[in-house]
């Protein structure tokens, strides 16, 4: 049986080749499908196929099937480290399932998320993989309707109805606030993110609650609220804790770019982190273990939210009545040397 030059040869060709049925060579072609083809048949007709070099035609499979094996990735800020090794985990897991990958980034923009979104339904996604959704999210519910299946990653939304691969940020926070208040501190600030995101709303009650259960309520004027997450807001919110009067020694950064600012912000002050103030991220994003300090932050297990997302929204793909599903991953303290024990005779 010799090969057919790259994409000539049909499915009839196998069929006729693997001594089958067109429609029983279909079956067999399709991972789907093959388990309703008997073994030995599914066999013989795969080496068929790949004697005569057989390529299926997926935009005709798309057409019959409606589907294009293709899902949509859409990220707030494709600079922002977080979120590459998240993506490499829906893309291992979907490759791994025959899907590819269409990648966006919003830049935080809503107007610039809705365009985004509106190309990838016309160009007939299978599903959506978002990391951009805000608590309430008027968008997700439209495109929702239009019988798209959506998994969020590390984000959540207020009302729950969309399947989602998050952290458990409450529990974060209180890993930090704890291990500030082990190391003596009790004038602990917190940069809080945006609270229209999840993660920084759900950040900036953990850390009131983590607070008041160590016995040191929040001080309401040691805490500043960022408009976005990024160096810069971190900076600016803890240079604005930095100028009290009674200033903290300590700081609870939303995430990683927030403490960055904040490390900057305390460098520019003539202070030093972690000696004058000690500073925790969260999320540890790559690289934070070579700054200087090395940053101490709650780790995510990133890569996994990415894959767990890829598997949720597979099986919604192939059975869109399927239960909502929410996945809260554990987080993980990890210390470096950007937090310090404040000395006895100064608490």
């Amino acid at each position: 049986m010799d090969k057919m030059p790259k994409g000539s040869a049909t499915l009839r060709d196998v069929a006729t080749a693997a001594g089958v049925h067109p429609g029983t060579a279909s079956r067999a072609l399709n991972e789907e499908t093959r388990s309703l083809v008997r073994s030995e048949t599914v066999e013989r007709i795969l080496f068929a196929a790949e004697q005569l070099g057989y390529k299926p035609n997926l935009l005709a499979r798309s057409f019959k099937t409606r589907r294009t094996n293709s899902v949509g990735i859409v990220i707030p800020d494709i600079n922002n480290p977080l979120f590459p090794p998240m993506v490499r985990g829906v893309e291992d897991r979907l490759f791994d399932s025959g899907f590819v990958t269409l990648l966006a980034n919003t830049e935080g923009d809503p107007d610039r998320q809705r365009k985004i979104f509106e190309s990838m339904v016309d160009r007939r996604v299978d599903g959506l993989v978002l990391a951009t959704a805000s608590r309430k999210d008027d968008d997700l519910a439209m495109f929702a309707a239009e019988g798209i299946p959506i998994v969020l990653i590390n984000r959540v939304v207020e009302d729950a109805t969309f399947s989602s691969v998050s952290v458990d940020d409450v529990v974060g926070v209180r890993m930090a606030v704890d291990h500030l208040r082990n190391l003596g501190h009790v004038r602990i600030g917190h940069v809080a993110g945006p609270q229209s995101m999840s993660t920084g709303h759900a950040r900036y009650h953990g850390f009131l609650s983590s607070m008041a259960a160590s016995g040191a309520p929040a001080d309401p004027e040691l805490v500043a609220f960022a408009e976005q997450f990024s160096v810069a807001e971190g900076e600016r919110c803890a240079t604005a804790l930095l100028e009290k009067k009674r200033r903290p020694s300590a700081i609870v950064a939303g995430n990683d770019m927030l403490a960055l600012g904040a490390v900057s912000a305390v460098e520019h002050a003539g202070l030093r982190c972690p000696e004058d103030v000690s500073i925790v991220g969260f999320n540890d994003m790559p690289f934070v273990d070579r700054l200087h300090p090395p940053l101490t932050t709650v780790r995510i297990p990133h890569y996994s939210i990415g894959a767990r997302a890829a598997d949720l929204l597979v099986e919604l793909v192939r059975d869109q009545r399927g239960p909502l599903r929410v996945v809260v991953l554990a987080p993980e303290l990890v210390v470096r040397q950007s937090t310090l024990r404040v000395p006895a005779a100064t608490r």
